[in-house]
């Protein structure tokens, strides 16, 4: 586990933020009561208490043509040689993840852009998005092959071992991890990471 970098925050809370939420990939192992546990990309145990009223987003494979202009969307993307940056991911978004564009801890050199989609054009490649974002526009390259997902409503039973997951957890005073929203695969799909 990483420490999380905000997308895009006032400076004033960006440390305290930074330093109370930890973003969580994994495979489920678990679920005992409100208890979750994964194992962690890097082979450790990790334990993450889910709120009662907790939402579990199910992700579910979609299309470029399936999201319209104006959706806020997320894409981890890694930069070539030439600055051109190529998707790894893209995928909706709730209106609470703040927009912006960050490193990410995906892969050395990663970034993470949250954004609105302004347009989606053919390219040398495959297709390129713009995303926009307050403070600014990043132009992204999103290959054939590259996961395109979307999230639908599920619930606990979704929740199942081995299914993988992602969640931005927050580290409670007690050294706990909790959190309000998490992303599980289904059938072969996965949530971003």
């Amino acid at each position: 586990m990483k420490r999380v970098a905000p997308f895009a925050l006032a400076l004033v809370g960006f440390a305290a933020f930074a330093q109370s939420t930890v973003r969580v990939r994994g495979t489920i192992a678990r679920l005992d009561g409100d208890v979750l546990t994964v194992k962690s990309r890097d082979g450790k145990e990790v334990r993450v208490q889910l709120a009662p009223d907790a939402q579990v987003a199910v992700a579910k494979a979609t299309t470029l043509a399936d999201i319209k202009p104006g959706t806020y969307v997320g894409s981890a993307a890694v930069k070539r040689a030439d600055g051109t940056l190529v998707a790894k991911e893209v995928h909706t978004l709730p209106p609470q993840v703040p927009a912006g564009h960050i490193p990410w801890d995906l892969e050395p050199g990663s970034t993470m852009t949250n954004a609105n989609l302004e347009g989606v054009a053919q390219a040398t490649g495959g297709q390129e998005i713009t995303l926009r974002y307050k403070d600014g526009t990043q132009k992204i390259l999103v290959p054939p092959g590259t996961p395109i997902v979307t999230f639908v409503q599920g619930d606990r039973s979704a929740l199942k071992p081995g299914e993988t997951i992602f969640t931005t957890a927050r580290v409670e005073a007690d050294g706990k991890l909790s959190t309000q929203r998490i992303q599980v695969s289904t059938d072969g799909v996965r949530p971003a990471h």
